[in-house]
Order: C-alpha cells, then structure tokens, then sequence
C-alpha cells in the first residue's frame, strides 16, 4: 500500500535532516515541494503543518517555511525533559511488560542490528526514536507517551542536523542492554542504563560543527 502523499512528504523530509540533506534554515517553499513531489500544494501545506506542529518546521510570516534551527538551550531543555520523562516510562515498562511486549522489544533490536549493519542513518535515527516510543507504550501511560512522541521528534531533528556519526546515535548495546534490564525487572539498572543513554546522545551534539548544505532542494529530497 503506498504511503499518502503528506506522510511521503513528511518522511522524504525528515529523512533528509536525518542524512544531513537538508541543514537548519533550508527555505521549504511550497511551489517548490509541489514540483518535487508532483502534487497540489493542499498536500504540501498540510504535510508542513504536521512538521511545524512538531518544531522540526519554522513557519515565519511572509516568508514562508524553512527547516528549524534549535539551539544549544534547545537540545539542553528537549534531553532534560526527556530524562524526567522517561525515568517514568522506563521504571512503568520494568513493572509492566509482559511477554508479548519483550518479543516487541526484541524485534525492534533487530531491526536496528540490520539498519546499522546497512549503515542506514536516517533508518537508525527513525528506529531510535521508535525505541522510545515503543517503550512508552508499554508504560501504559498515553499521557507521557504523547509528550515523549514531540520531544523524539525535536530531538531526532537535533540529531540528525548536529549530531556526528553513528556513535551519537546509539552505541550497538545500550539499546540491548535497556532490553535486558526490563526483561529481567532489574528497575535500577534500567533506569541507570536509559539515563546514560540519553546523556551520551545528547553529548555527541556539536552545534559548532554544522555540515554544509549539499545542493538544491531537488537534489536533497532525492537524495
């Protein structure tokens, strides 16, 4: 089934940031996107609209949209709250995963295992932020899950834009190691592991270590 052109457009966007495509403060102009993607710019503005809602946009009046620029106070506030927030998630998913919830678990290493193997940026950017995502659902909390679901997405925009190479993302085991923690309800290393684990991402930041933009729009989106 193919995607719906806003969330091809959404994605072929964010992937870009992931890959270091596109740079903080890239003009998103409409027309421009309704020529890349072949559509009306109805599908154009509502797939902006969803990107603005998530900060990865700024929308500025009589200029249009343009890739945001967070700063360093920015990604300081985004890991902090994330910290506060998912000490939470994680101590509720240490309780609270059943067996069903391990096997997600699981299979989602196993995915990151192949995107690594692959060395698929922009796919590891998306399944750690999906890591995050899947452990709040099994927090069982669908209030801290909505907030977690807005600063990975402010965060995976920080990384993708910031962070250099792999090693920012996720070293090979602290994903694993969160897993193992939970599996065997061992809530003081669980919660020691996820604060490590956020910290060392947030410390692979370099926001005076920009990458040059590589080419037009066009050429960005298609990588």
């Amino acid at each position: 089934m193919e995607k719906p052109l806003d969330t091809l457009i959404v994605d072929s966007i964010l992937d870009a940031i992931a890959d270091q495509r596109l740079v903080a403060g890239t003009k998103l102009g409409e027309q421009a996107l309704s020529d890349i993607f072949a559509c009306n710019r109805a599908h154009v503005r509502r797939a902006l609209s969803m990107l603005t809602g998530w900060q990865v946009v700024d929308h500025l009046p009589n200029r249009g949209a343009y890739v945001a620029t967070p700063t360093p106070q920015d990604a300081r506030d985004v890991f902090q709250a994330r910290r506060a927030i998912e000490t939470t998630i994680c101590r509720n998913a240490v309780r609270l995963a059943d067996a069903t919830d391990l096997a997600d678990l699981r299979r989602h290493l196993a995915q990151e295992d192949a995107a690594r193997g692959h060395d698929n940026r922009p796919a590891l950017i998306r399944l750690s932020r999906g890591f995050h995502i899947l452990l709040a659902r099994i927090g069982r909390n669908p209030v801290l899950a909505r907030y977690l679901d807005e600063l990975t997405m402010r965060s995976s925009l920080i990384i993708g834009l910031y962070a250099q190479g792999h090693a920012t993302l996720c070293a090979e085991d602290e994903h694993a190691g969160i897993v193992a923690a939970i599996a065997a309800r061992d809530e003081a290393r669980a919660l020691s592991l996820l604060d490590q684990h956020l910290r060392h991402i947030e410390a692979g930041i370099r926001f005076d270590d920009v990458p040059p933009a590589t080419g037009g729009l066009a050429a960005a989106l298609r990588g």
